[in-house]
């Protein structure tokens, strides 16, 4: 079950709980169309940002006070667990609760443990997307993901533990649901096959998947609208005209809060700061201008050439 494989070659290859939540549609991060074009090898995203190192940094202090709080037993396992019939399918447990003085695995191979915790940091203002601690209410993406870790552990209960900022701590218990989970895999195997073996993409839901299937175009290519489409168009350039009128309602607002500001930076209502209108530090930027006309010979030497992307222009229709 258990098998010490490189990690990101095995994510490029295989489905992850962190890939789950996408191909449901469940996370805000990702879609299942991010997934299918990291798994057919057409671009490998680089998940590098602020908050995904600072949630990695803080896995460890999040589970020591799980620990703390519990008074139970964690230990790590660094390989990846891989479903026993789908290979394709694997999971990076952050620990394993243990119970008394077991081993995490048996002389079978088998996974001891009496849950799994996954441990997560949150912004103190997404709480309203939680419920109260010791239920199961978290955001779908990591409801899934624990689905997903069970299914492939065979355990039946994840102790979800979140920090959100530096003040509130809270630990959810999410108990196994078959039914759920039969879901789950029935989509995984679903999208593994008919998506990712047919290298056939998913259903774009945004146009920036629509961008990402189809950043290239074929010039001079040309196709004819359907009667459907001229009537989407008519009821876009509607759509257009209400949002201006929006736009120019709120530029007339804006401007009486400028007006009875002037040259003030914070505008107060009681004690509370209602809005701030101060000039951001100063930015440093290079006069690319003056560089090419005073030094063209320097310039010429760091001018690449960069791909725009297409940009889609609505005529209007006689």
């Amino acid at each position: 079950m258990l098998n010490n494989q490189d990690f990101a070659l095995l994510r490029a290859k295989s489905l992850g709980g962190s890939d789950i939540g996408a191909i449901l549609g469940l996370s805000r991060y990702r879609s299942a169309v991010d997934v299918w074009m990291e798994k057919t090898g057409k671009e490998v995203a680089v998940r590098d940002s602020l908050p995904l190192r600072f949630g990695q940094f803080a896995e460890e202090f999040v589970a020591s006070e799980y620990a703390l709080a519990t008074g139970l037993s964690l230990v790590t396992h660094d390989d990846a667990v891989v479903h026993p019939h789908y290979e394709y399918m694997h999971g990076h447990i952050d620990r394993f609760v243990l119970s008394g003085d077991l081993s995490l695995i048996d002389s079978d191979g088998r996974i001891t443990a009496s849950r799994i915790l996954e441990c997560k940091t949150a912004n103190p203002f997404a709480q309203s997307e939680w419920g109260e601690s010791g239920s199961d209410q978290v955001p779908l993406s990591y409801l899934v993901q624990c689905v997903w870790y069970m299914m492939l552990t065979n355990i039946d209960r994840t102790d979800l533990a979140v920090l959100f900022g530096n003040a509130d701590f809270r630990i959810y218990e999410i108990t196994r649901d078959l039914e759920l989970e039969a879901m789950v895999l029935e989509r995984a195997v679903s999208f593994w096959e008919n998506h990712v073996l047919t290298n056939t993409p998913p259903l774009a839901t945004s146009e920036y998947d629509y961008k990402t299937l189809f950043g290239k175009s074929t010039v001079s290519k040309s196709v004819e609208a359907p009667v459907e489409t001229c009537e989407l168009i008519k009821k876009l350039k509607a759509l257009n005209e209400q949002v201006e009128q929006y736009e120019a309602e709120i530029s007339q607002i804006k401007q009486s809060i400028m007006g009875q500001m002037q040259d003030a930076e914070v505008l107060t209502f009681h004690g509370q700061t209602l809005a701030t209108w101060k000039a951001p530090k100063p930015s440093v930027r290079l006069d690319a201008k003056r560089l090419t006309e005073e030094h063209p010979e320097w310039a010429s030497q760091y001018q690449i050439a960069v791909q725009n992307s297409r940009r889609l222009v609505i005529k209007e229709l006689s």
